[in-house]
Formats: structure tokens, C-alpha cells, sequence
């Protein structure tokens, strides 16, 4: 694994449920209850585009579990991020909490 700069937990759909429109990201380091972020989609993207590692993480059996690597996939002209795939999908984008924004 590449060295993890953020981390997403969680993520917020727009109104019909086609895609991500906020996560919420902790800087690598500061996991803990409290310290996370609410970041829209675009910025993240703009941190993929300059470099920056961005993982999904879990929360299972009293920890935190690292998940999928986040990457950006263009559709029509529009930016936006998806997981990379791999042997599971607890970790993917959609199947992280999600929470109203």
C-alpha cells in the first residue's frame, strides 16, 4: 500500500442517490472521533489530481480497518470518485456509512 495521506469513512449521496456529493475524511495520523472532515466530492478529486493517496476505511470490532484505494473516474466531462477494485466490497464508496448533508 502506498503511503495514505487521507482517509474516508463515510460519504453523502445527492438527493437521488446517483452519487457521492461529500465525504467524510480524516489527514492520516488523526483518526479518532471528532477530527474528521466534511469535504465535497471536487475537493477531493483536486487532492487525487495533486498526488495525495486517498483509502476508504471501516470501522469493525472496535478499530479501524483500511479499505479500498479512491481514484477518479471522468464520466461526460464530470469527476468522480470511485474505489479501485479488489477481492471485497465492504470497502467500497458505497458501502461505507453514509450521513445526511
Amino acid at each position: 500500500m502506498a503511503d495514505v495521506h487521507y482517509w474516508i469513512s463515510e460519504v453523502c449521496y445527492n438527493s437521488q442517490n446517483t452519487h457521492i456529493v461529500q465525504v467524510k475524511i480524516y489527514p492520516q495520523g488523526k483518526v479518532s472521533p471528532g477530527n474528521g472532515e466534511i469535504w465535497p466530492r471536487e475537493s477531493v478529486v483536486n487532492y487525487l489530481e495533486n498526488g495525495y493517496n486517498i483509502y476508504t476505511m471501516t470501522y469493525e470490532n472496535g478499530k479501524w480497518v483500511s479499505g479500498a484505494k479512491v481514484k477518479i473516474v471522468n464520466i461526460r466531462g464530470i469527476k468522480y470518485i470511485k474505489t479501485v477494485a479488489d477481492a471485497t466490497t465492504k470497502d467500497n464508496l458505497g458501502d461505507l456509512a453514509r450521513f445526511n448533508c
